[in-house]
């Protein structure tokens, strides 16, 4: 199963909200998904985003593909960063 983390478009007609969210990439947009990681709001300045890092990081971890967009958020959030660090340190021996 190919997992991806993107977001879920909620909200009205011209006030867009989304949800970031780990989901099966065969599923709907709006459909069903595995996780909620946060929110995300264009609309507010500054934009509006929450993200829980440590789940995120748990599905990074674990193989999911961020789309494009939910890529550079993370990355504005300091998520992606904090996963390459995670990738670049060599595993504790004990």
């Amino acid at each position: 199963m190919a997992v991806k983390i993107r977001l879920r478009r909620m909200g009205t007609k011209q006030t867009p909200f989304y949800r970031l969210v780990v989901a099966d990439s065969r599923a709907a947009r709006d459909g069903r998904f595995l996780e909620s990681l946060g929110t995300y709001d264009p609309l507010k300045h500054p934009i509006g985003l929450t993200i829980d890092a440590d789940k995120a990081l748990h599905w990074l971890q674990r193989g999911a593909q961020p789309t494009d967009t939910v890529r550079q958020l993370l990355s504005k959030a300091g998520v992606l960063r904090r996963f390459a660090e995670l990738r670049a340190k060599p595993p504790a021996t004990s």
